[in-house]
């Protein structure tokens, strides 16, 4: 089993240039024909590229190193470059050292050079001039690059399930979707981020993340905290996930939306849809009425479990979608797509 791992320490090394050539060029009525050692070819980079299909870091090892270059020959021939080592990683792939970013891989396709390749040592050719006619110096390949970076990837799923533990954000995405994140009736069953496709007749899909429970005092690192509350930032629309069963339910919303304002200003702004959860108890239909009083948001009761209006909650997620989808191409900007 491949577990979702959205963090990853890296060694990467560049391959070390080739070192230079030394000979002389010699033949039958021509023995001073000079030097003719060429130059070594540069070593490898190291590069990460953001890859669409790669959804996890667990595929990143510890440690990369790019292909050396080859050795200056002689009748000035120059050693070949040594090959790049290509590291897919997701996309949404931030890249740190030493706590600085260093590179945001937001778009598939786009790449960042972790470590450069040595260059080349210098022939004896190179040196040739006319106060020095027989050159003996040549140079050796220089040192790849080596650094440590730490990978840490923030998700880049269309809508993002925000609840307490318990709420049912784990039904409600196997019952939209074709994942199968743990279900069970104890807090924190879920314990790693999972990602359902939920997909519409006219081919659109809309990628809906089910981000582990948060409780009071995430965003100072309490429970998973902030471990998972930056797979949010990312979220283009939230869905906000209520146990109506429980008393005064709206409580519930508050509290989410202040540990996501003070773990990122703005972030509780972003468009977002109540979902009252588990209207299939009694105490749910009561208060029911209750939360629609107190919230100004549009609140969807359904319940995951018994299937009771998920077609509500879908019509509405296509057309948070499609809102997003406008507002990026007004922008001049491509939305994501999976």
């Amino acid at each position: 089993t491949r577990y979702f791992v959205d963090h990853r320490t890296v060694r990467v090394v560049g391959g070390q240039g080739g070192g230079g050539g030394h000979s002389f060029y010699s033949e039958p009525r021509k023995i001073f024909g000079g030097p003719d050692g060429g130059n070594g070819g540069d070593g490898g980079h190291v590069i990460l590229k953001a890859d669409q299909q790669t959804k996890s870091l667990s595929s990143v090892l510890p440690f990369y190193q790019g292909f050396h270059g080859e050795k200056g020959g002689n009748k000035n021939c120059y050693g070949a470059n040594g090959a790049y080592v290509y590291v897919k990683v997701p996309v949404g792939t931030l890249v740190k050292e030493d706590g600085k970013v260093l590179a945001d891989l937001t778009q598939h396709g786009e790449e960042y050079i972790a470590a450069y390749g040595g260059a080349g040592g210098k022939g004896n050719r190179f040196f040739l001039s006319n106060e020095n006619r027989a050159p003996t110096l040549f140079t050796p390949g220089e040192p790849g690059q080596e650094r440590v970076l730490h990978l840490e990837l923030k998700m880049t799923a269309h809508a993002g399930l925000v609840g307490f533990p318990n709420a049912g954000k784990s039904s409600l995405l196997r019952a939209i979707s074709s994942a199968k994140p743990a279900v069970a009736a104890y807090p924190f069953t879920t314990l790693n981020a999972h990602v359902g496709i939920v997909h519409y007749q006219d081919y659109e899909q809309v990628a809906v993340a089910d981000i582990p429970g948060l409780i009071k005092g995430a965003h100072q690192n309490r429970g998973l905290g902030v471990a998972f509350l930056r797979h949010i930032e990312r979220c283009r629309f939230l869905l906000y996930v209520v146990d109506l069963s429980v008393s005064q339910p709206w409580i519930q919303l508050q509290d989410l939306k202040y540990e996501l304002e003070q773990y990122k200003k703005g972030l509780s702004e972003r468009p977002c849809v109540v979902i009252g959860n588990k209207i299939d108890l009694a105490q749910s239909r009561i208060n029911l009425p209750l939360l629609k009083e107190q919230v100004d948001e549009r609140v969807i009761a359904l319940s995951a479990l018994t299937g009771d209006n998920l077609e509500e909650l879908l019509l509405h997620l296509r057309e948070l979608y499609d809102a997003y989808v406008k507002t990026e191409q007004s922008r001049g900007q491509s939305p994501v797509k999976w």
